[in-house]
């Protein structure tokens, strides 16, 4: 990945975080996913009430890069509020059934904490059928 590609990414991270939906826990996710073709889909966290409802802002921009037809996927920013700002559990299961790739997580309140893994470090022992 160049460094133009992620600046795009984080950029675009950013943007998509201010629009989540975070009336409860006001911590604000915002996701960057890089297709094979060099597409980026965005999303951001939106919690419910019923907090078993939310969806994750990683999941959102996998389902929005699958419903336009993508399935191959290069890399995904996520950015945070937090120091240590990996995708959860779930996301990364999630992640996992469309193959390694790079995962970006960058600290939303300090620009210059950007850590890069592959999936594959961060869910060594994905379920697999």
């Amino acid at each position: 990945m160049t460094p133009t590609s992620l600046r795009r990414l984080l950029a675009a991270a950013k943007t998509t975080q201010r629009r989540a939906h975070a009336p409860y826990s006001k911590f604000r996710v915002g996701a960057a996913l890089l297709t094979k073709s060099g597409k980026i889909y965005t999303g951001c966290n939106v919690e419910n009430a019923s907090y078993g409802l939310t969806i994750c802002a990683e999941r959102v921009a996998i389902t929005k890069a699958v419903s336009e037809g993508h399935r191959h996927f290069e890399a995904i920013v996520v950015v945070c509020p937090s120091a240590k700002p990996t995708p959860c559990g779930a996301c990364r299961q999630f992640l996992a059934e469309f193959g390694d790739m790079t995962v970006i997580c960058a600290d939303s309140r300090n620009g210059k904490r950007v850590q890069i893994y592959r999936l594959a470090e961060l869910l060594p022992h994905a379920f697999e059928l």
